[in-house]
């Protein structure tokens, strides 16, 4: 997200409408639940793993009858936003409350606010993509023994789950599900490196295939994705705005760690940046190989340091349009990071 200087122009609005929205009447409301909401077949997969042509989009709806009170099934009017907040210096802000931020839902203020929670430990939803083209062999067993350690330290087996992917010239999808860490890590050594690379394609199949349609969750989860890639993609059919738009029809928070260590960053770190900044993520960069395990740690330790707000959107309209989220920390000081919108699923 961009800091709260950067969009000048709408603090009038956000400030005469949202702020004494949040501090009054959306504490007062009770919450209400939701209609059902009318669900849809899930996509099936291409028998050779590619993503439809950027002109056959997929449906959204992925949800199962047991999200419909929490998740971002927004036929039920109801948005789960999960978001962050860091000082200038990059720590993480943990103690705000919900009359500290400011809101706009298609330049709206939300009609009703549901819940609001700090340093939530939303059960977790977490797919590791680990690039095993060619391009990346000389720093792939760094990557393997980061991604088996950052799993380790995250996952909470009574409550969390992973899967694992590798990608080259098609995704290598390598375990399913699971919260069994033993599974996992058989899963990330039995990658190996070789081929070209379809970055896209793979970011489009995870969100598809496992972060949309992972599961019948009976209750709210957070869902992000772990991309370890140089970023260069020679082989994708599906572009980098449809794996973006997937990562936002699954809700999906993206975090990247470039696979690039020399002294410049090129053309791959910059998609790996657009990705993560569409998705409320973070691109990381590390300046060698030793380093990607500290960005790993960073990952972990923003993801035990989230807020989540759930909220009805003002004249929400099931047209499949993209919904753009505007969200501000009143205090200047701090920049909030979360998705740039969503889909409202038809």
């Amino acid at each position: 997200m961009k800091t709260v200087s950067a969009t000048k122009f709408l603090l009038p609005c956000v400030f005469a409408a949202v702020f004494p929205f949040f501090t009054a009447q959306s504490q007062t409301t009770p919450a209400a639940t939701p209609p059902p909401a009318q669900t849809q077949p899930a996509q099936q997969a291409p028998a050779n793993g590619q993503p439809p042509s950027a002109q056959q989009p997929t449906p959204a709806n992925g949800q199962q009858p047991g999200d419909q009170q929490y998740t971002i099934t927004t036929s039920a009017n109801e948005v789960d936003l999960v978001f962050t907040v860091t000082d200038k210096h990059g720590h993480f802000i943990k103690d705000l409350k919900q009359s500290d931020f400011a809101l706009l839902d298609d330049q709206k203020a939300p009609a009703q606010i549901f819940s609001f929670t700090q340093q939530t430990n939303l059960p977790l939803r977490v797919g590791i993509a680990i690039d095993t083209s060619t391009s990346i062999r000389q720093r792939f067993q760094f990557e393997q023994q980061a991604a088996a350690e950052f799993l380790f330290k995250i996952l909470k087996p009574q409550s969390d789950k992973a899967f694992v992917m590798g990608f080259d010239v098609t995704p290598d999808f390598k375990q399913d599900w699971t919260n069994n860490l033993d599974l996992l890590n058989t899963g990330i050594n039995s990658l190996h490196s070789g081929g070209g690379t379809a970055l896209f394609d793979a970011v489009y199949s995870a969100c598809r295939d496992k972060l949309l349609n992972f599961s019948r969750e009976r209750e709210p989860v957070r869902r992000a994705m772990v991309l370890v890639s140089d970023g260069d993609d020679n082989q994708s059919h599906a572009y980098l705005d449809d794996a973006i738009k997937e990562c936002q029809r699954a809700q999906t928070i993206v975090y990247t760690i470039s696979t690039n260590v020399s002294p410049s960053r090129d053309r791959g770190d910059d998609t790996l940046q657009k990705i993560a900044d569409a998705t409320g993520g973070r691109a990381f960069f590390p300046k060698k190989l030793e380093d990607i395990s500290l960005n790993f740690q960073d990952i972990e330790d923003e993801l035990r340091s989230q807020y989540a707000l759930v909220y009805k959107p003002a004249d929400f309209t099931a047209n499949g349009a993209f919904r753009t989220i505007y969200l501000f920390c009143l205090d200047r000081r701090y920049t909030v990071r979360a998705s740039k919108g969503y889909f409202a699923t038809k």
